[in-house]
């Protein structure tokens, strides 16, 4: 089933060593698994050969479980049986992997925060493994801890100006922002700025907002 203006529903990856990445679901049916042979394929022990199946039918795309050794999750309860996916619900595939299931590109998150979380925006960032990726190009060398903090902090809160008290205080923890002048903040925005450019020279991801702070630029 395809929806009235032509769209295919996708999955999408937004955490983990998969962040970011979306599959189109097929009208033949979706098979996730260990094997070769899978649409979506997950290297790990916890997930059998053919784990699960996303199906096409009349009344819209069903989720199984093939009895797999380890389970299949739609948020958070195990599968017993085919479930119909609704937008926005979260797949675990044993506990390799989550993904998100979207059934029309007119119903991706409005949010740029929520976008940005999912995967779908331009730079993305793994915090636990302390990664950026931009244009899907990770940023190697790593970007030193104060400048990952400054992105986390915009990255977080990518619908508004973040203020300079606000940078100060999760930049600099402990320090409260006492003693952190704006020269310290605008030197780090700007070598920041440049680790980023010097992976996508065409964009400007920190934009500053004259009087009020910076803010981050994050393109779906």
């Amino acid at each position: 089933m395809v929806n009235e203006s032509g769209d295919v529903p996708v999955i999408v990856a937004p955490h983990g060593k998969l962040q970011g990445s979306r599959w189109l679901l097929n009208q033949e049916g979706f098979l996730i698994g260990r094997g070769d042979d899978c649409d979506l394929v997950v290297q790990d022990r916890q997930v059998s050969r053919h784990h699960a199946r996303i199906r096409n039918t009349e009344e819209g795309y069903l989720l199984e479980d093939l009895g797999s050794k380890n389970g299949t999750h739609v948020n958070g309860s195990l599968l017993s049986e085919p479930a119909l996916l609704q937008d926005g619900d979260e797949i675990q595939v044993a506990l390799a992997i989550k993904l998100t299931f979207i059934g029309t590109e007119a119903t991706l998150p409005l949010s740029f925060t929520e976008a940005a979380h999912m995967g779908l925006s331009r730079l993305r960032m793994d915090a636990e493994a302390h990664r950026v990726w931009v244009n899907d190009i990770e940023v190697d060398p790593p970007i030193s801890p104060p400048q990952f903090r400054l992105l986390e902090l915009l990255f977080n809160h990518s619908e508004r100006v973040v203020g300079r008290e606000e940078i100060a205080s999760y930049v600099w923890p402990g320090t409260h922002g006492v003693g952190v002048s704006d020269q310290a903040i605008d030197a780090l925005v700007r070598r920041l700025r440049d680790r980023l450019y010097s992976v996508d020279p065409s964009h400007n991801y920190v934009e500053t907002v004259r009087g009020h702070g910076f803010r981050l630029a994050n393109p779906i």
